[in-house]
């Protein structure tokens, strides 16, 4: 692993580190099956900290660091991490929220300090020997957000990690001479275990990168091979004069977590000779579908069913298969599936089918040639720049906000994020709108990047004859509200 700070990590010396964390844990009071949460920004002592937590028998519950208190404190409740791991500037905030929620210890990830986990690891003269765990025993939790504005978490099993990440290094060809360009987060399944776990099991390497950084990008593509990003790494690499050049060393890119626009696609092939691999897969289900590695690439589309992993494509009403062509829902199967909600096991029937499919609330194709095309979603859900956006959550708090009648939040087209969020206000009767109070209120009670961009104040919203509200409509009239890069 190399890092932007001239670090070079070997194999042995990050093992090492999480062995002697994992037995730092233990003295935590950590034991398996517990959960430990981690807001922290990426650092490689994160990934230790994941090491760790595998060797020790725990749970990681990795969680966004742009998460205000307020949502980290949702978490805390619901899980109950006896362990929440966090930055140093943080710390004072998040052990009052901690406290509040009944959990036992704060660390902070780095520095010098008694509770710092750097000094905890150093501290041990030996590392723990790893605790036994099964396939079906829980590896992490990963909390995605519902229609309803409530978070809830998808527990991901060993076997269920493994398994897919043993796939994708087949299917993507990945050898221990690969050295992959890590820029994405590690709070999410792309960067955590699609990026982390295909690079391990293959025993290749990467540049670790803090964030996405065009210009560094391009600068490390003579000494790599492998770039996994979202579609908003593509089109702003293509900004880059040195593309085209620097592009010539690597083997392979690969985009995720949002549709990519075939643009993007054309434009990439165009600029760099490469066509990039789009694949397909969501929190519950690891990855689903890919792109062939030899053959057509499609614009467009995510491919075919990856081995060991089968798709269907359903009717909403009849369950039953859809022909090609024809538009319906995505379920799925396989040894990638999750293990089901934390603590909720109404919604895990509830996405579940009776023969074991999960419901992934994604609409698709299959065209003649067996490719799927996503066409959109069941649910409202909005991803912009990879992330999930559940409008819910935001319009209970606009809805809250003195003189607002109703709001409905939507997602619109963006050339840079794929989309943006737009929330079209209706006003009660004589009321104004203060949107700069407004949007303060928003920044202390959501992530940055679920607060909207735009706002529209409108008279009514367009309803169907059942009186629910025509985001479809909506969608339609402000699609053209954030062309422009911003």
């Amino acid at each position: 692993m190399h890092t932007t700070t001239g670090a070079h990590i070997t194999y042995r010396q990050f093992w090492d580190n999480a062995a002697r964390l994992a037995a730092a844990l233990v003295e935590q009071g950590v034991a398996p099956g517990d959960r430990v949460a981690v807001q922290a920004e990426k650092h490689t002592v994160v990934l230790e900290l994941y090491g760790a937590m595998i060797i020790a028998g725990a749970v990681l519950l990795p969680l966004n660091t742009a998460y205000t208190e307020a949502e980290v404190q949702y978490f805390l409740t619901d899980a109950r991490p006896v362990l929440l791991v966090c930055d140093a500037e943080k710390a004072i905030a998040l052990a009052a929220v901690a406290q509040a929620c009944g959990v036992a210890r704060v660390l902070v990830l780095t520095g010098d300090a008694e509770n710092s986990v750097e000094r905890l690891r150093d501290a041990q003269m030996a590392g723990l020997a790893p605790v036994v765990r099964t396939g079906e025993d829980i590896a992490a939790i990963l909390y995605t957000s519902g229609t309803t504005g409530r978070p809830k978490g998808a527990m991901l099993s060993h076997r269920a990690l493994a398994t897919n990440a043993a796939t994708l290094v087949e299917h993507w060809r990945f050898t221990a001479e690969d050295c992959l360009i890590h820029a994405l987060p590690i709070f999410h399944t792309h960067g955590l275990f699609v990026a982390t776990n295909v690079i391990m099991m293959a025993g290749a390497s990467m540049h670790f990168l803090p964030t996405f950084d065009a210009a560094a990008i391009v600068r490390l593509m003579p000494q790599s091979s492998v770039l996994m990003g979202v579609p908003t790494f593509y089109t702003r690499l293509l900004d880059q004069p040195q593309l085209p050049d620097a592009a010539r060393a690597m083997r392979l890119f690969i985009s995720g977590s949002a549709p990519l626009l075939a643009e993007t696609h054309a434009q990439w092939e165009q600029r760099t000779g490469h066509r990039i691999l789009e694949r397909y897969g969501m929190t519950e289900t690891n990855m689903n579908t890919s792109n062939p590695y030899d053959g057509e690439r499609r614009a467009g589309t995510v491919g075919f069913a990856l081995p060991g992993v089968t798709v269907r494509i359903v009717d909403s009403e009849t369950g039953m298969d859809v022909a090609d062509g024809a538009i319906g829902l995505i379920e799925v199967h396989g040894d990638n599936l999750f293990s089901g909600y934390w603590e909720n096991p109404a919604k895990t029937t509830e996405d579940m089918c009776a023969d074991g499919f999960f419901k992934t609330g994604d609409m698709a194709r299959r065209d003649a040639d067996g490719y799927i095309h996503i066409v959109g979603r069941a649910k409202d859900l909005i991803i912009s720049g990879g992330l999930n956006i559940y409008p819910k959550e935001i319009e209970l708090i606009i809805d809250d906000w003195a003189g607002v009648d109703e709001t409905a939040v939507i997602g619109v087209p963006h050339p840079d994020f794929g989309e943006a969020v737009v929330a079209v206000i209706v006003l009660a009767k004589g009321a104004g709108l203060d949107l700069a109070a407004l949007r303060a209120h928003l920044s202390e009670q959501l992530a940055r990047f679920k607060q909207p961009r735009h706002y529209v104040v409108v008279d009514g919203l367009p309803r169907n004859t059942m009186g629910k509200v025509q985001k479809n409509v909506l969608s339609a009239t402000y699609r053209d509200l954030s062309q422009a890069k911003d």
